[in-house]
């Protein structure tokens, strides 16, 4: 088995997770030539009716699968590849990356006050073998006034981040209450991760 991993994720929150476990990593990125036909925007498209649990696992399946095909076209060194999407939902309404500014502000506004949940999908495709998990969190937002909101908007750290914001940035002075994993809502839940590492044999104890 390959003392390493591949992490098909182009976030840095998951690159720090992963060295916080002491996991050495390389990056399977898609890049621009053949795979384009990757286009992560549908990928990440709210199918009708789905439920945010429904929607985290499938969305992360897809990208492992797109991640499983990357390595394949690219003759890479076999080893196992891991891959994880973050959604923060409110009942079964999803929140996901914030397409502009004004959407950031209106997705943080709804959130202002109120609990919302943060799941976690992870899964590790190591050989013939699939491994999953999942995270649920539960988070608390003090209210909010309109002009943290418009700072925090203006600050450009909701953009790219499920729900408009980070919860290991500025955002966290507003969190009143949090139930679940930290690691969690970084994109990353340490426990649920490491344990599908050792199943797979890259984590030895």
């Amino acid at each position: 088995m390959p003392d390493f991993v591949y992490l098909a994720s182009q976030s840095p929150r998951r690159r720090q997770l992963l060295d916080q476990l002491g996991v050495r990593y390389l990056l399977l990125l898609p890049n621009e030539g053949d795979d384009q036909r990757e286009d992560a925007e549908a990928i990440e498209e709210v199918l009708p009716g789905e439920l945010p649990l429904d929607y985290v696992r499938r969305v992360t399946g897809l990208k492992l699968d797109a991640a499983v095909a990357r390595l394949a076209r690219r003759g890479l060194a076999q080893a196992p590849i891991l891959c994880s999407d973050t959604t923060v939902a409110m009942g079964r309404r999803i929140y996901g990356k914030p397409v502009d500014a004004q959407d950031a502000r209106r997705m943080l506004s709804e959130l202002s006050g109120n609990e919302h949940c943060v799941l976690t999908a992870v899964a590790l495709q190591a050989g013939d073998a699939r491994l999953a998990a999942l995270s649920e969190s539960r988070v608390r937002f003090a209210p909010m006034t309109q002009a943290q909101i418009d700072a925090y908007v203006e600050s450009g750290e909701p953009m790219g981040k499920a729900g408009a914001y980070g919860i290991q940035g500025p955002v966290a002075q507003y969190v009143s209450n949090l139930n679940g994993s930290y690691t969690g809502i970084m994109g990353l839940p340490l426990y649920e991760t490491a344990q599908l590492l050792r199943a797979a044999g890259v984590i030895a104890i």
